[in-house]
């Protein structure tokens, strides 16, 4: 304990006095107030970290006081003191925000435990709080990023749902789509926000496990470790479990949820005794589930079940439209993280980053810009400083499209010295980017550079 502001307001000048130096020589900050209007007029001058509040006050009784600090300063905790103890004040302090209720006279060290265990909590409600509110900025509805006509038909169902009563909700998308980023931020644009959001992927654990994990088990039971278990779905109440890849469930797991889902109620393993829950379940799957229902590996019933509101989220390479507000956005993201300045990428990047397939989508993006950033010190991005496998395949696809072996045949030598300018065209005459481009070592390039007198033309080397 030490440094922290303690606002004593007491009307007997001997217990003023006496709290006063105690707290001093525990490394306190002490102000100090005899009347309820001069404790609120130091509130509104001064930071302060803890209110010790009389009970009986010459100018107003602390509960007054205490219902003002808990409409102007609501995270301030405030411990009540009082000689004329009753149940109903007690009461009423609690119900106002009070942390806690001391009775006159009161030992020292008492008051002093009071105050360390009032500080801590404050810190971590202000801790958990700041957590809270990172999370909501992180996955907030603003940090869905797109313009495709599909993507934005998502956001506006996303935001329809998110305040609405859903309570069960499926995604489908290939891998790295943005699911489990859609799945936050239903949680934390929903009047769920303040409750667990709950994430687990159900084809990580084995069925023994998974079915433990999310439904908990009874002391005793098949899996008994010593005591009873609550699972994520018991945890999770008044808030959201997102099942990802909800596909891989076992057919026991599968009747068990579908169960939960119909009556918001559930049994541990061993258990007898039914629970019920208030969660939105969000499941995910990267698999056409209907398809998989269909060949008998998921329940259909519980298809229909989850299928109630179903959001399906285009793969990157068919909104290549948004591939430059990704970038951006994650740029900006990375610059805050690893606290640089890039500006953005080139045109030449942007060309490849644009052309480029994504099999992985738009987490493969958010990977890149990350490696990228973290290799690499520059105010642009450009087009050398993106792995091979992306120009290397920007450089097979473009020669896919635009050469065809024609009926009559062609000079292979001038073909290979197109490439070669067009190459350098597209690299600004850098040599080692247009090496990169087209797959070869800088070296060789300079030999054919020479092999096809290119070395002086415009497009030689700057």
């Amino acid at each position: 304990m030490a440094n922290e502001t303690v606002l004593l307001v007491e009307d007997e000048k001997l217990i003023r006095w006496s709290l006063a130096n105690r707290l001093t020589k525990e490394g306190f900050r002490v102000l100090e107030s005899d009347k309820g209007a001069g404790a609120l007029k130091a509130l509104e001058e001064t930071q302060v970290d803890l209110l010790l509040l009389d009970y009986r006050l010459p100018d107003m009784d602390g509960i007054q006081v205490l219902r003002e600090v808990g409409k102007r300063f609501r995270d301030l905790p405030v411990i009540m003191m009082t000689a004329y103890s009753t149940v109903e004040s007690a009461i009423e302090a609690m119900k106002l925000g009070a942390f806690d209720y001391l009775n006159k006279p009161f030992e020292m060290d008492e008051i002093l435990v009071t105050i360390q265990k009032a500080l801590e909590t404050t810190a971590l409600k202000r801790e958990l709080g700041r957590y809270r509110r990172e999370h909501e900025e992180r996955f907030g509805l603003g940090n869905l990023v797109g313009h495709n006509l599909k993507m934005r038909e998502v956001f506006d169902l996303v935001r329809k749902i998110a305040t609405s009563s859903a309570t069960t909700i499926l995604l489908q998308g290939e891998s790295g789509t943005g699911k489990d980023l859609l799945a936050n931020a239903i949680h934390y644009a929903s009047d769920r926000a303040k409750k667990p959001f709950m994430t687990i992927t159900c084809s990580a654990l084995p069925e023994t496990l998974l079915e433990s994990e999310l439904f908990g088990q009874e002391k005793g039971g098949s899996m008994d470790a010593g005591g009873t278990k609550k699972g994520i779905f018991e945890l999770s109440d008044g808030g959201t479990v997102f099942l990802d890849e909800v596909g891989e469930i076992s057919e026991n797991i599968q009747v068990k949820l579908l169960r939960l889902l119909e009556d918001r109620t559930f049994k541990r393993i061993g258990g007898v005794a039914d629970i019920a829950v208030d969660v939105r379940v969000i499941a995910s799957s990267n698999v056409s589930l209907e398809q998989v229902a269909k060949e008998g590996r998921f329940r259909k019933d519980l298809y229909y079940r989850l299928n109630v509101l179903p959001i399906s989220l285009p793969p990157l390479r068919e909104r290549p439209e948004d591939i430059p507000l990704l970038v951006k956005h994650f740029i900006e993201h990375y610059n805050r993280e690893f606290k640089k300045n890039t500006l953005g990428a080139s045109r030449s990047a942007m060309l490849a980053l644009t052309e480029y397939s994504w099999p992985g989508n738009v987490r493969e993006l958010k990977n890149l810009i990350e490696r990228v950033m973290i290799l690499e010190n520059k105010e642009v991005i450009d087009v050398d400083d993106l792995p091979r496998e992306i120009i290397g395949r920007q450089a097979e696809e473009d020669i896919e499209q635009r050469f065809e072996l024609p009926p009559q045949g062609v000079v292979l030598e001038e073909v290979e010295r197109s490439l070669i300018e067009q190459a350098l065209k597209r690299a600004g005459g850098n040599q080692s980017r247009a090496a990169r481009l087209l797959g070869l070592t800088r070296d060789t390039l300079r030999y054919r550079l020479k092999k096809f007198s290119l070395e002086g033309s415009e497009a030689q080397l700057k």
